[in-house]
């Protein structure tokens, strides 16, 4: 099967820039597929709310009426799961959904990839809602969060710690891993097609069907992260 054919590669190759196939240095990285194709999601979201923003009316109509009742749809999901309390955190939340829905679209795309088809991009997501995660612990219930860890009955403490310290590293892998595999699963069956049948008829089904699940994996990630989120501000702790 032929190489992958990247439309950013191809530009830099041409402007004389060498991207490494194995990073040594922090340069190196930022050269690799992965991220620049990152650099593409961010810019576009950038340049979307920049519109965006130029355009709010005070009376809504035509596409704002779509966004407003999207963005206000998400928010309200998210109470549903978090309560009032959790409401600061919708920014994170519906950023982190856009930018993965996104990524997941973008390898859709001949001469793109997907960032989230890669380990790195995902891990730093998984990251991000795992710290936050224990920032809002600490945040809404101080010290008192670390009992969290320990059990209900100290004398237990020295089991139930080893036992919570493994389910909260388990949520890293759970949200970056399942993210990962599912995007890469997709893409290389895309390339598959494409090699196969050319940019015709044959792949749009599973296109099809890619726009469907890359939209199901973003849903269901930002879902878990709603819900950690609600498990951390609970006042059961």
């Amino acid at each position: 099967m032929e190489e992958h054919v990247l439309l950013i590669n191809l530009i830099l190759e041409k402007l004389g820039v060498h991207i490494p196939q194995s990073p040594h240095t922090f340069s190196d990285f930022l050269l690799q597929p992965h991220v620049t194709y990152t650099w593409v999601v961010m810019l576009f979201l950038l340049a979307v709310s920049a519109l965006a923003v130029r355009s709010i009316k005070m009376v809504p109509d035509g596409g704002q009426n779509f966004f407003e009742l999207v963005i206000t749809g998400i928010e309200d999901f998210m109470i549903d799961i978090t309560g009032e309390d959790g409401r600061f955190m919708f920014p994170l939340i519906a950023s982190l959904g856009f930018f993965i829905l996104c990524c997941n679209y973008l390898g859709m795309i001949p001469g793109f990839l997907s960032p989230t088809s890669n380990l790195n991009t995902t891990l730093a997501c998984a990251l991000i809602v795992v710290v936050m995660t224990h920032v809002l612990g600490v945040k809404f219930h101080g010290v008192k969060y670390i009992k969290h860890f320990l059990g209900p009955v100290w004398w237990l403490s020295w089991l139930i710690l080893p036992i919570e310290l493994v389910g909260h590293f388990s949520r890293v892998l759970s949200l970056s891993i399942r993210l990962f595999g599912n995007v890469f699963g997709e893409e290389l069956v895309l390339s598959i097609l494409f090699f196969l049948a050319g940019l015709y008829m044959a792949p749009v089904p599973m296109m099809l069907l890619g726009l469907f699940t890359g939209f199901i994996q973003a849903f269901i990630f930002v879902l878990l992260s709603m819900m950690y989120f609600a498990g951390a501000i609970e006042h059961a702790h």
